[in-house]
């Protein structure tokens, strides 16, 4: 089996063409949200997730807390489901973001939160799912049918939904410009070079993914990644806080990987890298416009915040391939399901 041959590249393939389809398609309910947003600001938003959703949600904090103002934290779906603690959410704004919308600690999370006074959004792929039944707004991910048990195109299109009501809410013409242009600069970079990924990471057994910032998100979705479809041990960490302990596991030939942005993020994360390949470590950087030795061809031009997108975007391409080195079907992981029912 070739790398093209599989779902997970397939789907992938797809996310251009999902992210157009979304906007166009979402646009009415964006920007209705959007203006009664800002006829009604929230307290303080909340996200609920699970999996590469929560991925997601890691994103949306450093979207909204950057662009909006407005802080964003993450709520553990234990709390509501397990705990049944009620809690203080009058005026909030809670974002569930699922890809099937059918998991029941999610729903009863959204159930809550409207209880506790809070405006529920589901940006959600099945539009007729329990979780989106729930929401007073469904803002669907257009992403269509997802076979591979690995999340690609539905991933990348929560990022764009997030992107889509932030532009949309803040009303920043250079965020608007850069969702126009988003579509055709994932199709442009689809093709970018990331061999050296796929071909040096064959015989590795543990590894870091380091991300910063609007990439930090990326960094906690490689990681699940390389897990669930390469039997490859990762962890995601902040280039603020991998010195803080965990750099001293890394010498002579240990694997890390970096997601970098150009904003000012760029020069600390930088050199993060650099002293890991001081220490004798493989080092992959991805950062937009650098090339050379031991960086991955990543198009500039797109505000920081768009990066994620493309990063991850040929991430997936590259792991497709690397899954199936490694002996690996990246589409069927071993022991997981591609909905996940957590209570």
């Amino acid at each position: 089996m070739h790398a093209s041959d599989t779902l997970m590249f397939r789907e992938a393939h797809e996310s251009a063409e999902v992210v157009a389809r979304q906007f166009a398609l979402n646009e009415r309910v964006v920007t209705e949200l959007a203006a009664a947003l800002r006829a009604q600001p929230p307290r303080f938003i909340v996200t609920c997730a699970r999996g590469s959703s929560d991925h997601a949600a890691a994103y949306a904090k450093y979207v909204f807390e950057t662009q909006l103002g407005i802080v964003t934290a993450s709520a553990s779906p234990s709390i509501t489901s397990v705990y049944a603690a009620p809690q203080q959410w009058e005026g909030a704004l809670f974002v569930a973001i699922s890809q099937s919308g059918k998991s029941p600690d999610l729903v009863r999370n959204a159930q809550a939160a409207k209880v506790a006074g809070a405006r529920v959004v589901a940006m959600v792929n099945v539009e007729d799912s329990p979780l989106a039944e729930v929401a007073d707004t469904v803002i669907p991910l257009h992403a269509g049918p997802e076979r591979s048990v690995a999340a690609t195109k539905s991933y990348l299109a929560a990022l764009a939904a997030i992107l889509h009501l932030c532009a949309r809410w803040h009303g920043d013409a250079k965020l608007v410009a850069a969702l126009e242009a988003l579509p055709d600069s994932l199709r442009q970079g689809w093709d970018a070079d990331w061999s050296a990924l796929t071909d040096g990471l064959v015989d590795a057994h543990n590894l870091f993914v380091v991300g910063r910032g609007f990439g930090f998100a990326a960094a906690l979705e490689a990681a699940l990644k390389f897990k669930e479809t390469c039997g490859l041990h990762a962890e995601a960490f902040s280039a603020a806080e991998v010195k803080h302990g965990p750099m001293a596991l890394v010498g002579p030939h240990f694997p890390v990987l970096c997601f970098a942005q150009d904003d000012g993020t760029l020069d600390s994360t930088l050199v993060v890298a650099d002293e890991f390949r001081h220490r004798g470590a493989q080092v992959l950087v991805a950062a937009p416009g650098r090339c050379g030795e031991g960086f991955l061809p990543l198009a500039a031009g797109l505000p920081a915040l768009c990066t994620p997108l493309l990063t991850i975007q040929s991430f997936y391409r590259a792991t497709s391939g690397l899954a199936l080195r490694r002996g690996f079907n990246p589409d069927v992981p071993p022991h997981l399901n591609k909905v996940t029912e957590t209570v």
